[in-house]
């Protein structure tokens, strides 16, 4: 079973506003909006939350929640409402529809239940996820990039194992290749090694990979804390992509591709060069990539400095 504490956060309610779930301190996740309700936010919380712990939707989930609003709403309400084409009894729209159409549509087949606990009484988990929705509530009041957490990993991954897994990758056109697509006129190297990450590295290694996912590209807050401010790509097809121009462009990704480590090598106490391989069905290209470990987002993190693709032929 998956337990899961879910919060949510408005400095004046409505106001800036956050939401967060929290597992453990290496699963959790936050975000939020420059304007929201509390309600917002709780709902969200376990929207995300369930979306995230999709991969692993054969286990059971228990939310931990506060707010008797959320509880109801998702174990009481929701039929009726649908019923009624989202209308109250009264006839007045439901509140937050949108948010609650698909937290319908996250539940559907999952085997979740929920668990009330009393706000602000010192449960742990409930506490940690209250500290989290709040300070990425925060993090918007202040104009700031709020934390948006490790996120959730599934059981298979926090299995010991080198293989790298299958990841989405780019729209297959030339020259749209920043953050690890292939150049399409390269053919894939089969006399290549995958090089298990060294110790200490999975956490970079990681990063990386997330980079590839269609979801972390679809969030510019997580691009934003992956990337750092000085961050420069010079792409296989010769262009140069800043921080800026890639998070205006860069898009969810539509090819299979498989990151094949090739090296990892220490800068410094707080630098990492990595070398990897990008391969889909049919091109590869080669990459390598500067990750440097900062604190401007209130802890140490790492973001990435440089990358760079190489093309080449088989």
């Amino acid at each position: 079973m998956i337990t899961a504490a879910a919060d949510g956060s408005s400095l004046s309610n409505p106001g800036p506003a956050g939401w967060a779930w929290y597992i453990d301190d290496e699963r959790w996740a936050s975000g939020g909006w420059p304007h929201g309700t509390n309600n917002m936010g709780e709902l969200r919380a376990v929207l995300e939350l369930l979306r995230a712990t999709a991969v692993d939707a054969d286990q059971p989930l228990r939310v931990r929640c506060d707010s008797q609003y959320v509880i109801n709403a998702l174990t009481r309400w929701l039929p009726g409402w649908k019923r009624n084409r989202w209308r109250k009894k009264d006839g007045r729209p439901v509140q937050n529809v949108e948010l609650l159409q698909a937290l319908d549509e996250a539940l559907a087949g999952r085997e979740v239940s929920f668990e009330w606990v009393k706000g602000h009484a010192g449960d742990r988990m409930n506490e940690a996820a209250d500290a989290r929705a709040r300070a990425a509530a925060t993090a918007y009041r202040d104009h700031r990039e709020p934390d948006p957490g490790p996120g959730y990993r599934p059981a298979s991954d926090r299995r010991p194992d080198p293989a790298p897994a299958p990841c989405p990758a780019d729209r297959g056109t030339a020259g749209r290749g920043a953050l690890g697509a292939p150049s399409p006129v390269v053919e894939p190297d089969p006399s290549g090694a995958v090089a298990p990450a060294r110790d200490g590295l999975a956490e970079v290694w990681e990063a990386e990979r997330a980079l590839l996912t269609a979801p972390v590209r679809a969030d510019p807050d997580r691009l934003r804390v992956l990337l750092h401010p000085d961050f420069v790509e010079h792409d296989a097809a010769g262009r140069i992509w800043t921080r800026s121009r890639l998070l205006a462009q860069i898009a969810p990704l539509e090819r299979e591709t498989r990151l094949e480590q090739l090296g990892a090598t220490r800068l410094g106490p707080d630098a990492v060069l990595l070398r990897w391989r990008a391969v889909t069905r049919t091109v590869s290209s080669l990459r390598s990539s500067v990750w440097v470990r900062d604190d401007a987002l209130g802890r140490p993190r790492w973001r990435l400095l440089f990358a760079q693709g190489t093309a080449t032929r088989s």
